[in-house]
């Protein structure tokens, strides 16, 4: 979250995170702090990159569930949802609904209540404060589990993409440690947070990887392990492709057009999986409301899954979900070695619309972090 000294209080991932939900009348383990306001970047409504707002006003949060703690943030970094919230993609901004049934799933609050919004999903920090039903951490752990070679920097940057990748590629795509080995594996948008992170997590299993981004990215992704690097500006993408054996799995970071044919690059009939992670979920449910928006995203996904089937591949959406089991399967890979963080570009906590910018620029290679402790 993008506040200097606590993110906004949130569900421990661990523990007893499933405690039945009720509120929690002030019960609380903590380290001894004041109760302050804290500076925050916020947005009172959405837009362009001027829509974003300095302020040393933002109260402090509390404890208000028992599966709940408060983290005082060192670091944290932006992902392309994050811009999407930003802009208004429709009259309530990209994601409002979700974001205001996750908020008030009663609908017993106001719909204005969603602002001032923080944004920023990605945090590395220290525990302050935990609820009752919290057990897996204690006031003063570094979350989640920082993995030990990492500053909070570099920690800040992996747990978004990582998570993502591990839901597209192990719980929806089905590769694991005992089965990846040998296969071959097409990354789309190699370049991105995402894309480095499947790269590194494949190599680690065993897998033959083949990544699809601009030229200046090549020496990158090389280094973190993909046997092939293919530059999509230095033709006919689709051509240079059909040219290769074909694919056990493919990860679709991309989109769009992209998907009429790259299906066509599976062996067929092999159990092969094709996974996009550009899907029209929050889109349908922001256009159609929740109810709607969900049956025609099952429509949607039903159709062309059952389409694809019957040509001999798999056709899958992925989406980021959260899990502290893989996370900390993640901190164990980044400590032995095998998957490291890959940062584009570090900010200041004041050069928090400069991120923006820079986000939104796009062609990053890694993740945009922001250092919420450093005074400069």
């Amino acid at each position: 979250m993008l506040s200097r000294g606590a993110a906004a209080s949130g569900r421990a991932l661990r523990g007893a995170g499933r405690a039945g939900g009720q509120p929690l009348a002030r019960g609380l383990r903590a380290s001894p702090r004041s109760r302050s306001a804290m500076p925050s970047w916020v947005i009172d409504r959405y837009g362009r990159n001027d829509v974003l707002r300095f302020t040393r006003d933002m109260v402090f949060p509390i404890i208000h569930f028992p599966n709940e703690v408060i983290i005082k943030v060192h670091a944290a970094s932006l992902n392309p949802i994050d811009l999407s919230m930003r802009i208004s993609c429709f009259a309530g901004g990209y994601g409002a609904t979700a974001l205001n049934m996750k908020r008030d799933p009663l609908k017993l609050k106001s719909m204005d209540t969603e602002f001032p919004l923080t944004l920023g999903r990605d945090v590395s920090g220290v525990i302050m404060e935990c609820g009752l039903g919290v057990s897996y951490f204690k006031p003063g752990d570094e979350v989640s589990f920082k993995p030990k070679r990492l500053s909070h920097t570099e920690a800040a940057s992996l747990p978004y993409v990582g998570l993502t990748a591990w839901s597209a590629v192990n719980q929806v795509g089905g590769l694991n440690q005992s089965n990846c080995s040998g296969k071959r594996v097409l990354i789309l948008g190699a370049s991105g947070g995402v894309g480095t992170f499947a790269i590194q997590l494949v190599k680690a299993w065993g897998a033959h990887v083949t990544a699809v981004c601009s030229h200046d990215a090549s020496t990158l992704m090389k280094k973190l392990g993909a046997d092939d690097v293919i530059d999509y500006k230095s033709g006919n993408l689709e051509e240079q492709l059909k040219i290769l054996p074909l694919f056990d799995f493919i990860l679709d970071n991309v989109g769009g057009s992209t998907e009429k044919w790259a299906l066509d690059l599976l062996k067929k009939w092999s159990g092969a999986t094709y996974v996009t992670l550009v899907t029209p979920f929050l889109i349908n449910m922001d256009k159609l409301g929740v109810a709607d928006g969900m049956l025609q995203t099952g429509v949607t996904v039903g159709s062309k899954t059952v389409k694809h089937l019957f040509k001999g591949v798999h056709y899958r959406w992925a989406f980021f979900t959260p899990s502290g089991p893989s996370l900390d399967e993640i901190a164990e890979l980044v400590d032995s070695g095998k998957i490291q963080p890959v940062i584009d570009q570090v900010f200041s906590f004041s050069e928090v619309p400069k991120a923006f910018l820079k986000l939104e620029g796009g062609h990053a290679r890694g993740k945009t972090v922001i250092d919420v402790i450093s005074k400069k």
